[in-house]
């Protein structure tokens, strides 16, 4: 089996080594490279290759917003975690936003780190029923939702409920028993959207779902 390479961004050394001693101990990830600030996280990401990215979003020279930016218009293979001391961070929708894959806080528990890895690397998203509350409720603030683009249309009735079910959290299991169908049908209709949409993962569903008015804080419970 391949180990999932990691590259580790803070500018914080020692945040860095406490990172490296948790990955290191799991036989199936590896720590291929450190870097202290955004620049040198997209100049290292393009060297090492790495397949997943753990970003601290509040650096010098280049935040871990804009370097995620970088990093996923070049490096379409490689998904990044967005690392950040407050779950309320202003920055995390944006770097959401920027294609990041998830975000974690860094006082979270160490096998929390390792399972979001491991679901990143496997395509998935890491985005928790908490998390999206608090993102509907930086939803609900911001101005009207742009105008849905008539491909939007696209989706059926179905795929609708589904996407609806992601921008509340939920995961393939609780969809499906909530819309009375198999987790694998849920799987397919995930993959539809995505598909239709040319996005990396549901986190970017639920973006594109509150930016183009397809669910609306107001339709959340």
């Amino acid at each position: 089996m391949t180990a999932t390479r990691i590259l580790l961004v803070d500018d914080q050394p020692m945040i860095r080594t406490g990172l490296r001693l948790i990955l290191e101990a799991e036989p199936d990830l590896t720590v291929v490279g450190e870097s202290g600030d955004g620049l040198a996280a997209v100049e290292d990401t393009r060297s090492l290759q790495p397949d997943v990215v753990l970003m601290d979003i509040r650096m010098p020279r280049l935040d871990g917003v804009e370097a995620t930016r970088r990093i996923l218009q070049t490096q379409s293979a490689t998904r990044v975690i967005i690392l950040t001391t407050f779950d309320l961070d202003e920055h995390v929708l944006d770097a959401l936003r920027a294609g990041a894959s998830g975000f974690l806080v860094k006082d979270g528990p160490a096998d929390s780190l390792v399972g979001a890895i491991r679901t990143v690397a496997s395509g998935e998203a890491i985005i928790s029923p908490r998390v999206t509350r608090r993102l509907l409720e930086r939803f609900a603030a911001l101005p009207e939702p742009v105008p849905a683009p008539p491909s939007l249309n696209a989706l059926t009735e179905r795929e609708m409920d589904v996407l609806r079910a992601l921008t509340r959290g939920l995961s393939n299991a609780e969809i499906a028993a909530e819309l009375f169908v198999s987790e694998a049908t849920v799987k397919t209709h995930v993959a539809h959207i995505l598909d239709k949409y040319h996005l990396r993962d549901r986190v970017q569903a639920v973006i594109l779902a509150y930016d183009t008015g397809l669910a609306l804080p107001s339709t959340h419970p």
